[in-house]
């Protein structure tokens, strides 16, 4: 068995795993890169086409987001993930499929004017849409035959709906191994969903690494903390604006949010409104609500069983279209403001952002990881001023952040979880953490008794026994912002990089052929001469 680390080594995003075993090849998790990259990836060493299945540990678009664009190259098997992470990845990849085509036609708009290339999108809409039917739906804890000698087993590691870790039992030339990929691990005492569920047995384990250098501060009391910042901002007249994660922690929000209402927490203020603007968000909701008998933790259930919807409340109010989301910003009533992304890369938060950054009334207030180069972490290490849509705008609003507020577990969840395997693994692999944290973390492994390494993107290893041998360390060489002098950096374009995959998968379709007895490929061999002939010049 042979693992190839494609990404989220040594980074926290763009999880993307290659195995090969048992004569097949498969990914766990098909990432998407966000923030700052730090390091240059590693492309896949195959094509697409090659690829024979994908296990999906949860929904977020940095595990799951690269899906449509390997099928938009060639892929066509089978991928395997939860009941809930499947309804969720539907909405989420087509989200991300709509940014990719707006970006898309921005910048075709600037090139235009600007007489230089057109591109295309990463992948569309109905790339997404196609993706999707390769889905499996899988029940925690039911084992599934991927392939003869590769079994996997689902497990719920609560960090999102339907997040699971992923056990893989593979058996070669007569010997099983098994291989643990925990995914993102959640943290516990969360809203809504329930605390991890740990595994025993373990040969080898990839396991994340996001704060593996750090403890959550002391559980805070959240509803007392976000009732002050919600009756100071209200008080004061101004809009509470909360980037959030469409996806997780928006649900988070309206379940504590609803209890506070509830209560009647907040003073002077009946009935303040919420907006919810973020159709990605509200379909996410639906989600959460359809999906509650396997994810729930017992508080969240008793609501439910008492007929209660644990995440409605009076004054919510749900915009879908844009002339919705303007008309938020056109009422001087003061409201809270639910808006994505959580990391404000993207989507209606910038607007929200920049009506409300320049007042000083209002409260920005962050509930989730901000990561480096991106504009929520910029506000978070206290710009006076940001840039949003070619327009200087001052930093004069209450920036806050809830503290401990995370899907992830700390640095006594990561030891929990792992610890927890008797006896211990024969190799940890580190991954998904800052390039300092994964190796913090794997140091801190090392010193509890563990052989563990945090690999680098494109390191390849090879699992024999109850040992990991490095094949290849990978490429430790860090992004370059700005190019040499006098030389210009010259990229593939997305057309280009597709048309090489369909030259690969159309090797691969030639290979399935050998020795057939196709009428058509006699003519078949005269369309692609006639193609070289004509591109060939």
């Amino acid at each position: 068995m042979k693992l190839q680390f494609l990404g989220a080594a040594r980074e926290v995003t763009g999880s993307c795993t290659l195995i090969e075993a048992a004569g097949h090849r498969f990914l766990v998790d098909c990432g998407m890169e966000q923030g700052r990259d730090v390091y240059e990836n590693t492309k896949l060493p195959c094509a697409p086409a090659e690829i024979e299945a994908i296990l999906l540990t949860h929904a977020h678009i940095d595990h799951s987001g690269m899906i449509p664009c390997i099928y938009k190259n060639g892929f066509r098997g089978p991928i395997y993930a939860t009941d809930p992470t499947m309804d969720l990845c539907e909405i989420m990849l087509e989200d991300s499929a709509h940014i990719q085509e707006q970006e898309a036609e921005w910048k075709n708009r600037k090139a235009k004017r600007s007489g230089r290339d057109q591109v295309e999108p990463e992948y569309t809409v109905e790339d997404a849409e196609n993706a999707m039917r390769l889905f499996k739906p899988q029940q925690y804890g039911t084992p599934v035959q991927i392939f003869d000698g590769v079994e996997a087993v689902f497990t719920d590691v609560g960090h999102l709906l339907g997040s699971a870790s992923i056990t893989l039992r593979i058996t070669e030339n007569g010997e099983t191994q098994t291989i643990v990929f925990s995914g993102d691990i959640g943290n516990v005492n969360q809203p809504l969903l329930r605390d991890p569920h740990y595994l025993d047995e373990a040969d080898f384990v990839v396991m994340e690494s996001t704060y593996g250098d750090r403890d959550h501060p002391p559980r805070p009391d959240y509803l007392g903390e976000l009732t002050e910042i919600l009756q100071t901002t209200l008080d004061r007249g101004g809009n509470v604006v909360i980037p959030s994660f469409a996806v997780g922690r928006t649900q988070e929000l309206l379940y504590f949010i609803r209890q506070i209402k509830a209560e009647g927490r907040i003073h002077g203020h009946d009935g303040f409104p919420v907006y919810v603007d973020s159709p990605l968000a509200n379909r996410s909701t639906t989600v959460f609500r359809e999906n509650y008998s396997q994810c729930y933790d017992a508080e969240a259930l008793a609501l439910v069983q008492s007929g209660q919807n644990p995440l409605w409340f009076p004054d919510l109010c749900i915009s879908q279209t844009k002339e919705d989301s303007v008309a938020i910003n056109l009422d001087t009533t003061p409201k809270v403001i639910i808006s994505a992304s959580g990391m404000c890369d993207a989507g209606r938060i910038r607007h929200h952002l920049k009506h409300n950054l320049w007042r000083k009334e209002s409260t920005i207030l962050f509930v989730g990881y901000q990561a480096s180069g991106t504009l929520g972490r910029v506000l978070l290490e206290g710009a006076d001023e940001v840039r949003l849509f070619g327009e200087d705008v001052q930093v004069n609003a209450q920036i806050c952040q809830m503290t401990g507020m995370s899907g992830h577990a700390d640095r006594t969840g990561l030891d929990k979880w792992i610890n927890h395997f008797n006896p211990k693994p024969a190799f940890v692999f580190v991954n998904h953490g800052d390039d300092d944290v994964a190796e913090t973390w794997a140091a801190h492994l090392r010193s509890e008794g563990f052989a563990a390494s945090a690999p680098y993107n494109g390191a390849v290893y090879e699992l024999a026994g109850k040992t990991a041998r490095c094949l290849e360390d990978g490429g430790r060489r860090k992004i370059e912002k700005t190019a040499a002098p006098g030389k210009e950096v010259v990229r593939s374009s997305p057309a280009f990089e597709r048309l090489v995959n369909m030259g690969k998968r159309l090797l691969v379709v030639i290979e399935h052929n050998r020795g057939g007895a196709n009428k058509d490929l006699a003519k078949f061999t005269s369309q692609i001469q006639a193609l070289c002939d004509k591109w060939d010049r």
